[in-house]
C-alpha cells in the first residue's frame, strides 16, 4: 500500500513540475502577444504591460481555486472556473490574433495555451480521482472490516487526551471546529483534517464527521449540514 500511496505522489509531482513549465512557457508566450496586441490597438505601455499581467492572474488565482477544491473532493464552483475559461479563452485569442494569417501560424501561436489548458485539466482529473478514494477506503474502514469505531480519551499512540476534555467534550468540540471551517463550496472539511486538529486518527476524524452528520452531536444547532 506504501508504495503504491508513493508513486501516486511520484505521477502526481511529475504532472505538477510538467504542467508548471507549461504554465511558465505560456505566460512567457501568451504575455509577449498580448502586449503586442494591446499596443496595436492604441494602448498606452504601460496598459500594454498591465492588461497581459491581469488576463494571465485571473487564470492563476482560478486556477489555484480550483485546486484547493479539488483536494477536499469539489469541483471548486461556478466563479473559478468561469474565470479561468474566460482567461484562457483571452489569451487564446490574442495569441491567434497576432498569428501570422495562415493555418499554420495559428495553430504555432496558439499551441501553448491550449496545451496548458489540456494539461491542467489532466491534473485536475487525477486529483479529483484521488480524493474520490477518501469516502471508498472510509467505507472499507467502517463496514467492511466490521470493526466499530470507538472513542476514548487517547490517541491513536495512546498518549492521554492532548486536551484534557471528557471524551464526549472532545468530539463536540471536534464537530464544532469542523462547522466553523466549512470550504468556500460550503462543504465540511475531511476527516483527515479534523483529525489533524485533535491529534487523533484520520478514522477518528472521519467517524466525528459521520456521527456530526447523522446529528448525533448537535444540541441547539438543528441547520442543514452539506
Amino acid at each position: 500500500m506504501d508504495s503504491g500511496i508513493r508513486a501516486v505522489r511520484n505521477i502526481q509531482r511529475t504532472t505538477i513540475a510538467g504542467v508548471t513549465l507549461l504554465a511558465v512557457i505560456a505566460a512567457v508566450v501568451s504575455f509577449r502577444h498580448m502586449h503586442e496586441l494591446c499596443l496595436r490597438h492604441g494602448e498606452d505601455p504601460l496598459a500594454a504591460v498591465l492588461i497581459p499581467l491581469a488576463v494571465d492572474g485571473t487564470i492563476v488565482v482560478a486556477s489555484m481555486s480550483i485546486l484547493l477544491a479539488n483536494r477536499y473532493g469539489s469541483r471548486g464552483g461556478t466563479l473559478a472556473w468561469t474565470l479561468l475559461v474566460v482567461g484562457s479563452l483571452a489569451s487564446l485569442g490574442a495569441n491567434i490574433a497576432v498569428a501570422e494569417p495562415s493555418l499554420i501560424g495559428r495553430i504555432i501561436a496558439a499551441w501553448p495555451s491550449a496545451a496548458l489548458i489540456g494539461s491542467y485539466e489532466l491534473l485536475m482529473s487525477q486529483i479529483r480521482r484521488a480524493s474520490a478514494e477518501g469516502p471508498a477506503a472510509e467505507q472499507v474502514d467502517t463496514t467492511e472490516t466490521n470493526e466499530p469505531v470507538h472513542d476514548d480519551d487517547h490517541d491513536s499512540s495512546g498518549s492521554p487526551d492532548p486536551d484534557g476534555c471528557g471524551a464526549g467534550d472532545l468530539r463536540r468540540t471536534a464537530w464544532q471546529w469542523a462547522l466553523a471551517h466549512r470550504l468556500p463550496d460550503g462543504a465540511l472539511p475531511s476527516g483527515r483534517l479534523i483529525a489533524e486538529q485533535f491529534a487523533r486518527s484520520a478514522r477518528w476524524g472521519r467517524w466525528i464527521k459521520r456521527i456530526g452528520l447523522e446529528g448525533k452531536l448537535a444540541e441547539h444547532d438543528h441547520s442543514a449540514v452539506v
